[in-house]
C-alpha cells in the first residue's frame, strides 16, 4: 500500500519526520486560530507616558541649566565687582552701583542709606555667591 503524501505543515522534508509536537504553534485543522490583537492603544499610552516623563525630565534640566546660568552670572559680577574686605562665610552682603555703574559689593544694608540694592548675596563654603533678595 503506498503512503499518502504527509501534511505539509507538520512534515519537516530536511529530517523526514512530524514535528507537529515541537512546533510553537498548533498546526491541526481543529486549533484555535492564531489572532493578531491590536495593541496600539496599549502602544499609544505607552508613548504618551514615555513622552510626559520625557517632557518633565527636560523641563527639570531646563529649569535647573537656567538656575545654573543665573548663578554664573551673579557669581561673575560680584568677583568682578569692588569691594575692599574679605567677606565671611556665611554673612550677608549687598550688591550696589555706584554713579558711573561700576558694581561694589558693601556690608552696609539698603535701608542704612540711599543707594539702588541690586541684591542681597551670602558666600557659601564652596566660594560661590547666593542670592538672598
Amino acid at each position: 500500500m503506498k503512503k499518502s503524501k504527509p501534511d505539509n505543515i507538520v512534515f519537516d522534508k530536511k529530517s523526514n519526520k512530524y514535528n507537529a509536537s515541537i512546533l510553537p504553534y498548533a498546526s491541526s485543522v481543529g486549533a484555535p486560530s492564531i489572532k493578531i490583537e491590536d495593541n496600539s492603544s496599549w502602544k499609544e499610552r505607552g508613548v504618551a507616558k514615555v513622552n510626559k516623563k520625557i517632557s518633565l525630565k527636560f523641563q527639570e534640566l531646563k529649569s535647573d541649566y537656567e538656575n545654573l546660568l543665573d548663578e554664573f552670572k551673579w557669581n561673575e559680577i560680584i568677583y568682578n565687582s569692588k569691594f575692599s574686605f574679605e567677606p565671611v562665610i556665611g554673612e550677608n552682603y549687598y550688591l550696589y552701583t555706584d554713579k558711573s555703574n561700576q558694581y561694589f559689593l558693601s556690608l552696609i544694608n539698603p535701608e542704612s542709606w540711599n543707594k539702588e540694592c541690586i541684591g542681597e548675596f551670602t558666600l557659601n563654603s564652596e566660594g560661590k555667591w547666593l542670592k538672598s533678595i
